[in-house]
């Protein structure tokens, strides 16, 4: 997914991702994500994993930084795209790139295999979110970055196109329950920026964004 959403009501399946990219040359607007640009830009590069990687340009800018990066997608037209983008654009960035068609909810990433786990604009219903959140907590290695983004649920009330369904919606301390005591919270914000409004005006909208580092298990007392 990605930071531009639109107010039609979502759908999750692989059927349903696949014609809405068919349905227009570009969907996203081929710019890495605001959030984890920043969030990310000062982290050493290792292996990430970009959940949900649409169009490929988180997955291209993470390779551009040196990152190893597998992109998972459930959509396999989104990943023939980003694929053909990046090899077009970098061909040594496209070289650090896995390409996985998936879906992480039947098929969750490796548990302790990635240096970053990044999921932008995963905007899913409460249960299967906190089915795929889980996962991804996992799949973090010790001294690793989990960065998870999302709409806040202010936005639904910000002018911005958004779909009318609040269940979709979250704040970072709703994801950072997930997290238990070897985890540092680094950031847990709602995080302004701007956007238009289907009309054009600038309004403030808000992310959600939670950065957090998994660190080693406690020694026991006992």
């Amino acid at each position: 997914m990605s930071d531009h959403d639109h107010d039609a009501r979502p759908a999750f399946d692989e059927a349903s991702w696949n014609k809405r990219y068919q349905s227009s040359a570009r969907v996203w607007s081929g710019n890495p994500n605001p959030q984890l640009v920043a969030e990310v830009a000062d982290l050493a590069p290792g292996r990430a994993l970009d959940v949900g990687c649409g169009e490929g340009a988180d997955a291209i800018w993470l390779a551009r930084q040196g990152w190893e990066v597998v992109a998972a997608d459930i959509s396999g037209v989104a990943l023939e795209r980003a694929a053909q983008h990046a090899r077009d654009l970098d061909p040594v960035a496209f070289a650090r790139i896995e390409w996985r068609h998936t879906d992480l909810l039947v098929d969750p990433p490796e548990a302790d295999s990635f240096d970053l786990v990044s999921a932008q604009f995963m905007q899913l219903p409460p249960r299967p979110r906190t089915r795929l959140f889980s996962a991804l907590v996992q799949s973090v290695k010790t001294g690793g970055t989990l960065l998870v983004v999302g709409h806040h649920p202010t936005d639904l009330t910000a002018g911005v196109p958004r779909p009318q369904m609040p269940e979709l919606f979250y704040s970072a301390d709703q994801i950072a329950t997930l997290l238990d005591d070897r985890w540092t919270v680094v950031v847990e914000e709602a995080r302004p920026r701007t956007a238009a409004t289907a009309q054009g005006d600038e309004v403030t909208i808000h992310d959600a964004v939670l950065r957090a580092t998994r660190g080693p298990v406690a020694a026991s007392t006992s």
